[in-house]
């Protein structure tokens, strides 16, 4: 399978501890399937640090031995996969909020953040966060590799 990741400047090796914390599936590495999707998030991310050019770095990853790692996959929006992003986004304490060394779900971008939000603050509940997410359009997908054990998995090409 080929991943791609998108990013403001070029390196040679994935360090797990330049990502940043309390992301959707915790402080990891993360890649997608669609490259138009990793380019732009290459964009943001040059937009936002100001500084870099925006690239995208592609992988390649054996899917065969990415079975024999803890993996947990959403394939669509629900209650399990809402609880889990907010339980990463608000994981306060040094080490991770589970133990998966990969995630496969849905990209709770800003569209998604502002639904996230309202269910924080008590304006909807569960089942009308999801419902409500469940009707949106555009869904993407992303890949998160969170451990040392999944990064040597991706080879870069």
């Amino acid at each position: 399978m080929i991943l791609y990741h998108g990013t403001n400047m070029a390196f040679d090796a994935i360090d797990l501890k330049k990502s940043k914390p309390n992301k959707d599936f915790g402080q990891g590495f993360y890649l997608s399937a669609d490259y138009a999707q990793a380019m732009a998030m290459a964009k943001i991310k040059v937009d936002q640090l100001e500084f870099g050019e925006p690239m995208v770095l592609t992988f390649e990853v054996d899917e065969a031995q990415m079975e024999r790692l803890n993996i947990q996959r959403y394939h669509e929006y629900s209650e399990e996969w809402a609880k889990f992003i907010l339980l990463n986004r608000r994981n306060d304490k040094p080490y991770p909020a589970h133990d998966y060394d990969i995630v496969f779900g849905p990209i709770a971008d800003d569209r998604v953040g502002v639904q996230l939000w309202k269910y924080e603050t008590q304006s909807i509940d569960l089942p009308t966060l999801v419902r409500n997410l469940q009707h949106m359009k555009g869904i993407t997908f992303q890949y998160f590799f969170g451990t040392e054990e999944a990064i040597k998995l991706l080879k870069r090409i």
